[in-house]
């Protein structure tokens, strides 16, 4: 584990240093990899370290933890098998009768899952956009036990006002909790504006290299729904393993420098292709014209993020043609990773998803900015616009 750090320190250096690391055994300033599942205990029968078995969590599980909490400015952290098995825990700690309020926008996964678990276990569910405020007034009438919000939401990258929902919230007794997949702490800190929890789907921009399955969440009090958590994730063993929880230590290390190149090469993308011939709109938080633009200078400190999507001309046929067409960009799944990815969300989602047949959605990696802009402009040259659908 960790020495004492100080508390001053910057979240770079947390981060960088994994809350200022040394092993005591041997001086590695790299924390160990314990794979054991089960842990001896002293001659007294006492336990050595902090837990007995790896469901209960681990040396690196514990030490994931405590630094997501400080990066988070939280008063704890859990780590969890993966972002929607995160998500899902916070709901599954409610009780049959409660009201449960979410941005009809979010994650597709994430609300397919709250369609059919939310009505078999007697959770009232509410869907509504909550960029219009009043909506959300709407909804909290008669009280609510969760509010869940996603911003920047994926993929058509709305901001949503975290302060404002933390206070209409608190208000109907409910509580705020936000995923912030698409705006980790160097950009965003949720539980700073009043939200209660903060859920990442870790695999993306907190590990960042694409090679962990993991989620996490932090709360910012350790209160009696916190506690149900924990039991839960306890209880039906969704910890992380110790090798995946070792790998994204070694991924957050180097998070502030990541999401902040891939955020000023997003901006400099979205400024640039919004003029571009054959794209009809650019969806970036970034960018003046977006309609959450003032409420993300507010509440998003270091960048807008890596995340953007375009439509493009030629509707689903061109969108596929430049999809298809980059040699930089991978056409593949995910978010948040060293290299930049380009999907066609329509496809991914499937023909139930309403999202317009135009729409791609881009992850912005470290890759060089002119390579990025280059390969979308040769792939936007392949749209033919003949016939193109009004």
């Amino acid at each position: 584990m960790s020495e004492e750090t100080d508390p001053d320190l910057k979240p770079e250096t947390l981060a960088a240093q994994s809350l200022h690391f040394l092993d005591p055994a041997t001086g590695a300033v790299v924390p160990p990899l314990h794979p054991s599942t089960t842990f001896a205990r002293d001659a007294d029968y006492g336990l050595r370290g902090a837990v007995s078995y790896s469901r209960y969590g681990g040396p690196a599980v514990d030490q994931l933890e405590a630094l997501l909490a400080r990066l988070e400015g939280g008063a704890a952290a859990l780590v969890f098998a993966s972002g929607l098995g995160a998500a899902a825990a916070v709901v599954m700690a409610l009780k049959p009768g409660d009201r449960l309020v979410c941005h009809a926008n979010i994650y597709w996964g994430f609300r397919q899952w709250l369609e059919d678990f939310c009505p078999r276990f007697g959770i009232e569910l509410r869907q509504i956009d909550m960029t219009d405020l009043a909506q959300l007034d709407a909804a909290l009438e008669g009280g609510a036990e969760l509010v869940w919000a996603e911003t920047p939401s994926n993929p058509l990258w709305e901001v949503l006002d975290i302060a404002a929902l933390a206070e209409k919230a608190h208000a109907a007794g409910a509580r705020l909790a936000v995923d912030g997949t698409a705006a980790p702490p160097p950009l965003q800190r949720p539980l700073a504006h009043g939200a209660d929890i903060v859920m990442h789907s870790a695999t993306k921009y907190l590990n960042g290299h694409s090679d962990v399955l993991a989620g996490a969440l932090a709360t910012r009090v350790a209160d009696d729904l916190w506690q149900r958590i924990t039991s839960n994730r306890t209880g039906v063993g969704a910890v992380l393993g110790a090798f995946e929880a070792w790998l994204l230590l070694r991924g957050l290390r180097t998070l502030y420098l990541r999401v902040r190149h891939a955020s000023a090469t997003a901006l400099h993308q979205a400024s640039r292709l919004q003029r571009h011939p054959k794209v009809r709109q650019v969806l970036y938080p970034g960018l003046p014209e977006h309609p959450g633009h003032e409420v993300a200078c507010r509440q998003m400190e270091g960048g807008f993020g890596g995340m953007l999507s375009l439509r493009v001309a030629g509707g689903r046929a061109g969108a596929l043609r430049v999809a298809t067409g980059t040699r930089v960009f991978l056409p593949a799944t995910s978010l948040g990773g060293v290299e930049s990815l380009i999907e066609h969300r329509k496809t991914i989602e499937g023909d139930a998803s309403s999202l317009p047949e135009d729409l791609l959605r881009l992850s912005v990696g470290i890759e060089h900015p002119d390579d990025l802009v280059a390969d979308l402009e040769q792939a936007l040259a392949r749209i033919d616009e003949e016939g193109e659908p009004q």
